[in-house]
């Protein structure tokens, strides 16, 4: 289950948790509760976590910009991955989940010029340099870092994603609703990687608006669970209430699932 904004604190995230017979947690690093200093209080995380019979999954912030031109933030986003690795590999976190910053655009009068892309020399300097930081701190602890799809990568980011998937800690999670509420315009390069599927982010879709209750919108969600099944992955269900992820669960239940 994915950190919900109705449990004031982790030990209610916990609760619902165990309730729903779920067995993880993905802690959420967009939360002021879930930031690098409190990820590293790893001894109380992890008796938590063996008290409850339930483990954690880490969802990194989604500004999360290693990429970026300034130096000092660059360095300050390197730094907050690093230490969540760390983190990670400490708690028996199986993986960490990150979207791609797409950066800066300037508009032209005929189109958009992302600046990731036109200065893709140094764009891709900055992602060698990430890939070369995260073997280095993971080592042979097991943590993956798994790529999440948003609103449809750019040709710059299929790039990176090529380059760091070079990489055994890399993997890709495909977020079905994302995935629908942008035309399914990133399916064919995920297909084409399916072999390095090792997370899924599961909620329905209706057009352009996703995280919607299972079985109330117009995903397959069969075909897309099936997948995840065949591949062996993960999955949050990752609606963004209390009472979607109950009827949500419930609908896993009547459908075999769980």
């Amino acid at each position: 289950m994915p950190t919900l904004i109705e449990n004031k604190d982790l030990e209610e995230n916990i609760a619902l948790c165990r309730e729903l017979g779920l067995r993880f947690v993905e802690l959420n690093m967009n939360f002021p509760m879930y930031q690098i200093p409190k990820l590293e209080e790893t001894a109380y995380l992890g008796e938590l976590a063996r008290k409850n019979g339930i483990y954690f999954t880490i969802h990194l912030d989604e500004n999360l910009n290693v990429c970026d031109f300034n130096p000092l933030v660059a360095a300050a986003y390197m730094e907050t991955t690093q230490r969540a690795i760390k983190a990670a590999a400490a708690l028996g976190a199986p993986l960490l989940n990150m979207h791609m910053n797409h950066g800066i655009f300037v508009t032209l009068p005929d189109r958009k010029v992302r600046l990731f892309g036109e200065y893709r020399e140094t764009y891709m300097g900055a992602i060698h340099r990430f890939r070369e930081m995260c073997e280095k701190t993971a080592k042979d602890s097991g943590v993956k870092i798994c790529i999440e799809n948003t609103d449809g990568y750019q040709d710059f980011e299929k790039e990176a994603i090529d380059y760091l998937l070079e990489s055994e800690m890399f993997a890709l999670t495909w977020d079905i609703g994302h995935s629908h509420a942008c035309g399914n315009v990133d399916e064919d390069f995920l297909m084409r990687r399916r072999d390095r599927l090792y997370h899924f982010h599961i909620h329905d879709a209706k057009g352009t608006g996703n995280h919607k209750t299972l079985g109330s919108g117009e995903i397959d969600l069969a075909q897309r669970i099936g997948l995840a099944e065949t591949n062996g992955c993960r999955c949050v269900v990752e609606t963004k209430t209390i009472e979607a992820l109950r009827r949500s669960v419930q609908w896993l239940k009547d459908n075999g699932y769980l």
